[in-house]
């Protein structure tokens, strides 16, 4: 199969991903969207989309903010209410991509790897990005606010002494059975 924008061996022009599809007979990405936006032209006439990107959130009272922080708790409720703020925008991105997963039925028996599950995991990992901050943020604060306890020193005896307040450990426990022999 030709590639239908270039005359065979004709790479001038071409960028390495076009050179590769052109050697397998196969469309680059640039020309299946390209293909896809002319086949769509009707549909997209008939039903128009906003041109405009969505609105980007404006992050400059949170940076500013951020950089007066002087604490792990100051930090995160900076954070915390960036995450707060952003859910709903992610949410609706996760929405639109389980409705295009499911679109058609698709979804339906679908194979590891195939389209609808590939959107499908892609709208959990749009919310996962919450959970990964949230997360990142609450170690923070558990590290200033409930640090793990310090392991026990070892005396020199070698046994491990109790922590204070606590009954000592009991001594190991006697061999039984036969003693080894050499």
């Amino acid at each position: 199969m030709q590639h239908p924008d270039f005359e065979l061996y004709d790479n001038v022009g071409r960028d390495a991903e076009q050179i590769v599809a052109a050697q397998y007979g196969i469309a680059t990405r640039d020309d299946l969207l390209r293909w896809a936006k002319r086949d769509a032209e009707p549909f997209l006439t008939e039903h128009p989309l906003p041109d405009e990107p969505l609105p980007s959130p404006d992050l400059a009272p949170y940076l500013d903010v951020l950089a007066a922080a002087q604490s792990p708790a100051e930090v995160s409720a900076v954070t915390q209410h960036l995450l707060d703020t952003a859910e709903p925008v992610l949410r609706a991105v996760s929405d639109y991509l389980v409705a295009a997963a499911r679109w058609g039925d698709r979804h339906r028996f679908a194979e590891q790897g195939s389209p609808p599950k590939l959107l499908m995991e892609a709208a959990g990992r749009s919310l996962s990005v919450l959970a990964i901050a949230d997360e990142a943020d609450l170690a923070v604060l558990r590290a200033e606010y409930d640090p793990a306890p310090a392991p026990p020193k070892t005396p020199a005896s070698g046994r491990p002494r109790a922590p204070s307040g606590l009954p000592p450990n009991p001594p190991p426990a006697p061999r039984t059975g036969p003693a080894s022999g050499r």
